[in-house]
Parts: structure tokens; sequence; C-alpha cells
């Protein structure tokens, strides 16, 4: 029987170190800060990328005027060479992400890349002049405007309808 001892004192230490290491980890874990919420993302000028868009573009390009300080823009870019595709996002004061998309790419091309696959539905608002098609069921939601003469304009993100509403109105185009 001398063989069984020496494994219980074997198995006590396993389960003692265990217990240690358990002990050890739990106050890491309290004491080591740690943060659980979205990293802040930086503000973006777009004014030099608009000014360039709308020299270059062969359409009217669509940027928001007048929308509360709360609503920031975070990317921005201009693609002359492929389809004169215009790209402004945003991080609306919700959190939520609204981007404004356009392009002389083929239309349903273009819809289901910049709405992230979201299909059109039969509801359609009238903001200003327009009339715009909710898309749902991607990534995104989206409300997409065909009717420019050259490209398509799409409002498109994670927000709900009503922020993509507001950018839609908010929109000129020049």
């Amino acid at each position: 029987m001398a063989g069984t001892n020496g494994k219980q004192k074997t198995i006590r230490g396993m389960i003692q170190s265990l217990a240690v290491i358990g002990v050890a980890a739990g106050v890491i874990y309290l004491f080591v800060p740690h943060d659980d919420h979205a990293p802040d993302l930086k503000r973006v000028d777009y004014r030099v990328e608009l000014l360039t868009a709308r020299r270059a573009a062969d359409y009217p390009v669509a940027a928001p005027e007048g929308l509360p300080g709360a609503w920031k823009a975070t990317s921005v870019s201009f693609q002359g060479d492929h389809f004169d595709r215009w790209h402004l996002g945003y991080q609306n004061p919700d959190g939520q992400y609204v981007a404004v998309e356009q392009s002389t790419q083929k239309r349903a091309d273009f819809i289901d890349t910049a709405s992230q696959g979201a299909k059109a539905t039969k509801v359609t608002e009238r903001i200003g002049d327009h009339t715009w098609t909710r898309y749902t069921g991607g990534r995104y939601d989206a409300l997409v405007l065909e009717d420019t003469p050259g490209s398509t304009t799409v409002v498109a993100g994670t927000a709900s309808f009503a922020q993509l509403t507001k950018m839609a109105e908010a929109l000129k185009m020049a």
C-alpha cells in the first residue's frame, strides 16, 4: 500500500496548484483594467476629397449639409478609376454606421455591394424631390436613389431607417 499514499499526495498537490492558479487568475482579472466598449473613431475632414470628387465625377456628388455635430464623419474615399465611386462613412449619435455611396457602376452590382446583399422591398419614401427605395435583409439596411442621371446613390448602414432617412434628407448634390 505504499504506492497509494504517493499517488494521493500527487493528486492533492495538483488540485492545490490548480486552486492557486485559479485565485491568481481571478485577482489579475479583477485588477487589470479592461474596456468592453467599441473604440472611439476619429473624425475625418472630407472637404478636399469632396471637392476632388465633385470636379472629377460625371454626376452630382452627394454630401450632407446641416447634420448635428453628434454625427461624425469617419471615412472618405473617391475612386475615379473604379466607376467614379464616392464613399462617405459616418457614425451617428447612437454609434451606428451610416454610409453615403455613389457610383456609375451597373446599378444592380453597385447596390448589392453598397448594401452588402440587401434586397429591394416594395416600400418607398419621398425625401425632398426624390423617391428612395428601401432595401433590407443584408448586413446593412439601405435607401436607394436610382433616378439620378448617370449614377446610383445608396445610403446604407447598421442604423435604423429613421437615421438613414435623416442622412438622405441632409444630402446636397453638386
